[in-house]
């Protein structure tokens, strides 16, 4: 069964982990909504995501929203091509906040 997690690292961005599809976005949602209390702006970083579908999209447009609702700002960093291919097919890719990951 597909896992993913959402944890916050000691530099204060919050890292997803695992595979971001249909069978775990309700439950990573719940996770990320916790991580977004209280905070002014925050970083996501999906560099340890292993596998993306179209859900993982909609989870990522949907904690943008939540982010919004709340003023707080996001952006997020290390998204797979298979990411970006599917918000580019999605014609949803100028919507995603990315900023410069650190990996070369």
């Amino acid at each position: 069964m597909a896992t993913a997690k959402a944890s916050m690292d000691s530099q204060g961005v919050l890292q997803l982990e695992g595979d971001l599809v249909f069978a775990n976005v309700t439950a990573v949602l719940g996770q990320i909504d916790k991580q977004l209390q209280g905070k002014e702006s925050l970083v996501i970083d999906l560099a340890n995501v292993e596998d993306v579908d179209s859900s993982g999209l909609a989870l990522l447009l949907e904690i943008l929203e939540r982010g919004q609702r709340r003023g707080i700002a996001l952006s997020f960093r290390a998204l797979s091509e298979a990411l970006l291919g599917i918000a580019r097919l999605s014609n949803v890719e100028g919507l995603l906040p990315v900023e410069p990951s650190d990996r070369a």
